[in-house]
């Protein structure tokens, strides 16, 4: 099986290597490092897009909705026109539900195939080959595509029809979304009031107020490190995909608002390009107190 792999990234690098290893992989990236860095883990470059009419299937792990919709089918360089009828477009990326849903349309008006498959974990899961993978689309295709897949996910569920694993990362996001809003906005107030972080970590992380995000980020931002996780500004999409669908479907959903709001303050203060842990920079900021191994209540940025 030939494999088009397309989007080199924190995330799309190390699965396109691991692929790799077991599958003839043609690899595509704007960023000529990490295209080099796939290469000599054994891919070919791919030279043209017309070398894509040679692929079982195309594999995309792009940053958002509009970076899979301009890849496929842009006008002057869209890659879906030089794949054979009945190629499988597998999408790995976060995008919205919407224009997943127009992106399976539209694939299979031209005869394709396609597989919405959203992956959760961090770089060193990419790494692994143990990623989660949320998958919406046909169960036949799934079948056919899945010892592929299986090199670079450990789970791999088939959630649904077309959309669904889409539908579910984003749920999966909100969740992660709203447990680090929480650990931002709870634990500074903690620490001025007296307690200390160090000690905190150690409660909630042994705890029942343990979850993903604490076990991930706490340990980091004692440390002042706020740079291993997704860039917040380019994982907002997630929230802007949640507030949409709870008003296209009148869902009240509090907790995500809120939530919201304090992601959004981030942001403006101009945290954007740090993980999501520097949500609790917003409450720092706010409290005056800094959530650091050997800080106190009294020091402040």
């Amino acid at each position: 099986m030939t494999i088009g792999f397309v989007g080199l990234g924190q995330m799309g690098g190390p699965m396109a290597m691991n692929l790799a290893r077991s599958f003839d992989v043609l690899a595509a990236d704007r960023d000529p490092a990490a295209l080099a860095r796939v290469a000599a883990a054994g891919a070919t470059p791919l030279t043209a897009p017309s070398d894509l009419a040679q692929v079982d299937a195309l594999i995309l792990c792009l940053p958002s909705a509009t970076a899979v919709e301009a890849a496929l089918f842009d006008r002057d360089g869209g890659l879906a026109r030089h794949l054979a009828p009945g190629t499988t477009v597998i999408d790995t990326g976060t995008s919205d539900h919407q224009p997943t849903l127009d992106m399976h349309s539209r694939l299979a008006e031209m005869g394709l195939r396609s597989l919405d498959a959203p992956i959760s974990g961090m770089q060193a899961r990419a790494e692994d080959g143990t990623l989660t993978m949320m998958v919406g689309g046909d169960a036949k295709v799934l079948a056919q595509m899945r010892p592929a897949l299986s090199t670079m996910a450990s789970t791999i569920l088939h959630m649904g029809g077309p959309g669904a694993g889409q539908l579910t990362k984003m749920v999966n996001n909100l969740l992660f979304d709203i447990n680090i809003a929480a650990l931002a906005e709870i634990l500074p107030m903690a620490v001025r009031l007296g307690l200390d972080p160090a000690q905190l970590e150690q409660v909630v992380n042994s705890g029942t107020g343990r979850s993903y995000a604490s076990e991930f980020f706490l340990p980091r931002i004692l440390q002042g490190s706020f740079s291993e996780g997704y860039p917040m500004k380019a994982a907002y999409k997630d929230l802007v995909g949640g507030a949409g669908i709870t008003a296209r479907h009148a869902i009240p959903a509090p907790l995500l608002a809120a939530a919201t709001a304090t992601y959004q303050q981030a942001l403006q203060e101009g945290h954007g390009d740090k993980d999501k842990g520097a949500m609790m920079l917003v409450y720092e900021r706010l409290l005056g107190v800094r959530f650091r191994a050997g800080a106190s209540p009294d020091d402040a940025d």
